[in-house]
């Protein structure tokens, strides 16, 4: 029938992305994570990082980004939740609660990245109700794993 009430129209079909890209691994301009701002060289020119370097620096940023608090970080417009819930996790009066919230938070942000294969050994030192912790994560192609002090 040519005259029917509604238009048929083909859809196409969908195509899943291609995961590839999001497992290699990207150079990058290089942060310094202790002034908080991007590396430059003595013509103030941003300097470049490799993948290895951009991934590490990466792991940190989430860490110390706060889960919830940054809309560009939100689900809805990246995809995932990205940052820690490390907030939450200080509050806690109980030593073995935080160390657990915070190794729980940690492993959770780092593995929303498809290049993370693992988190693990978390070692917490106490300094009155202060907390430093260090803990290793392995990218899906390094031979070593990164470790990471905060």
């Amino acid at each position: 029938m040519d005259n029917e009430l509604f238009p048929v129209i083909d859809v196409p079909d969908i195509t899943e992305e291609d995961e590839e890209y999001d497992t290699e691994y990207k150079r990058s301009v290089k942060w310094d994570l202790a002034a908080g701002d991007f590396v430059r060289d003595g013509s103030n020119n941003m300097v470049e990082c490799d993948g290895k370097e951009a991934y590490a620096i990466w792991c940190v940023k989430m860490v110390q980004t706060e889960r919830y608090c940054h809309m560009s970080y939100l689900e809805e417009a990246a995809g995932v939740d990205l940052g820690a819930e490390m907030e939450e996790a200080l509050n806690e009066s109980d030593h073995k609660v935080t160390e657990s919230m915070i190794t729980r938070t940690i492993t959770e942000a780092l593995m929303a990245n498809p290049r993370t294969e693992y988190v693990r050994n978390f070692v917490y030192t106490w300094e009155g109700d202060e907390v430093h912790f260090t803990f290793e994560v392995k990218g899906i192609e390094f031979e070593e794993m990164i470790t990471i002090s905060l």
